[in-house]
């Protein structure tokens, strides 16, 4: 698995200081999750000794996941179901109120695109919790009523998806405006330490006033990019007095030989993991972002 932390490399892993942010959650179906739904739609045709049918599953953006074609069911079935399953998705609701809708003389309706627009019954929104997390289409059952009651019987199967299932991954969008982010920086402070241990990375608004020990990340490359002040930094070499501080985390007291250059807002540097870096002199105050990968 590949690591992302934006991290402050000193200052601000001394402060320990958090800043709130603006969340939103989001729960998003993985690949095991639309293979229940498909399971419980072909539950139910074998229950209705339904004749065939291709059930298709889209994400929450109408992308496809998983589909199956029951044997004996016509060819253009794939495509139909993906339509409907899209369509349930993108209107937020059965497709068969369009095809009702049509059906009563709206007929214009039937000219949009088919690219996204399959109005006819058998796809309908999975929902769970309120929350459209994607969309079930089912195409080439004995009827248009038994294509929507097979879809609605793998919709149904995913309100028994809990939160910490295989069946979903949770996705948070987070938001720090200009006055967190200033206030990070006046004092060198993590914006985001990974929560409640299931994100993979930090945030941290990093901020140097004086030079610093050699470093070595033994696992993380650094990726620089510097906002405000000036730097010199030293790479490569060899590190004079090293030690461990923490699993692969080395300090030392200066670098022998090395790379010297001067860092000033705009700059950006990537730094592999296993190589020694050193801020040997600092202009304060010096703040940048580290994004390091793992």
């Amino acid at each position: 698995m590949r690591k992302l932390i934006l991290s402050g490399v000193f200052v601000s892993l001394l402060s320990g200081n958090l800043i709130s942010a603006q969340t939103a959650e989001k729960r998003s179906l993985t690949l095991e999750g639309a293979e229940r739904i498909i399971n419980a739609s072909k539950a139910k045709a074998h229950e209705l000794n339904a004749p065939g049918g291709v059930i298709a599953v889209v994400d929450a953006g109408g992308n496809l996941m998983a589909l199956e074609r029951i044997d004996g069911t016509f060819a253009a079935g794939a495509n139909i179901s993906i339509g409907k399953a899209r369509t349930a998705v993108l209107f937020q609701k059965p497709t068969k109120a369009f095809e009702e809708i049509i059906n009563k003389g709206r007929t214009a309706m039937a000219a949009l695109p088919d690219s996204f627009f399959t109005p006819l019954q058998g796809g309908v929104p999975v929902i769970l919790n309120g929350e459209i997390i994607g969309g079930v289409g089912v195409s080439g059952a004995s009827s248009a009523a038994q294509d929507e009651e097979l879809a609605n019987a793998g919709a149904e199967a995913a309100k028994s998806f809990s939160s910490g299932s295989a069946a979903l991954t949770n996705s948070a969008v987070t938001f720090f405006d200009k006055k967190q982010v200033d206030e990070g920086f006046a004092k060198g402070a993590v914006l985001f330490d990974g929560g409640d241990g299931s994100r993979n990375y930090m945030v941290h608004a990093s901020r140097r006033e004086t030079p610093g020990m050699v470093e070595v990340h033994t696992k993380d490359a650094d990726i620089l990019y510097v906002l405000q002040g000036s730097a010199t930094i030293v790479t490569g070499g060899t590190m004079v007095e090293g030690h461990n501080i923490a699993a692969d985390e080395i300090r030392g007291k200066e670098i022998a030989g090395g790379e010297t250059r001067s860092l000033v807002p705009g700059d950006a540097m990537i730094i592999p993991n296993g190589v020694p870096h050193w801020f040997k002199e600092v202009q304060a105050p010096f703040l940048y972002y580290v994004v390091k990968v793992r």
